[in-house]
């Protein structure tokens, strides 16, 4: 799902370097409080992890990117958490590029903060099958979201893509209900474990 440098015009990288650059001042003004960084680091290595591991399909590569599991478990920290393992990831594997971290993390770091939105909603509530059944909708909303705003972003950079992004829609759809499955049975597992590192008692 990583976008690679050379496909998307000057002025959508610069916009996407700006707009990530503001999301996650105020993310991380709102929300940085020392005593979670354990838990962003090792989401953010989850995040790493998983999003190397790519399986080609056509024109495009399929990966599981987890952002509806980073969205649950940290909420607002979720897009620097992302950020930051995209740019490990540029840097030291050359997965996606260093032109592009700006539209990818806005790509996968929007889509998690929806999903930590929408977990939000229902992380209070004494009904765990409700939590269980909403993280694995913040599952597939992340990845549903992520692979739509790839196609955009793929679109922006001329005709050339247009087959592409249609394609790399398609070839998400399977990723979606891995996803799905994947935040749901985490969710349930850390509700039984430690429900506080997502904050439900």
């Amino acid at each position: 799902m990583h976008i690679s440098d050379g496909v998307l015009s000057n002025p959508v990288c610069i916009g996407g370097y700006v707009a990530m650059i503001g999301i996650a001042a105020v993310c991380i003004k709102k929300k940085m409080d020392p005593g979670d960084l354990p838990k962003v680091a090792v989401m953010t290595s989850v995040f790493f992890v998983a999003s190397l591991i790519n399986v080609p399909l056509g024109p495009t590569s399929v990966h599981l990117i987890l952002p509806g599991l980073v969205g649950v478990v940290l909420g607002v920290m979720a897009f620097p958490s992302i950020m930051l393992g995209l740019f490990l990831q540029a840097i030291l594997f050359q997965h996606g590029g260093l032109t592009t971290i700006g539209a990818n993390t806005l790509m996968m770091g929007i889509p998690a903060l929806m999903s930590g939105f929408l977990f939000h909603l229902v992380k209070g509530s004494d009904n765990r099958k409700l939590i269980i059944g909403i993280s694995g909708l913040c599952g597939a909303l992340g990845t549903l979201l992520a692979a739509v705003i790839l196609a955009i972003l793929l679109i922006s950079a001329g005709e050339d893509f247009f087959g592409v992004a249609k394609v790399a829609l398609l070839a998400h759809v399977p990723v979606i209900v891995i996803e799905t499955i994947i935040t749901g049975v985490a969710v349930a597992f850390l509700l039984k474990v430690k429900p506080d590192l997502i904050e439900v008692n």
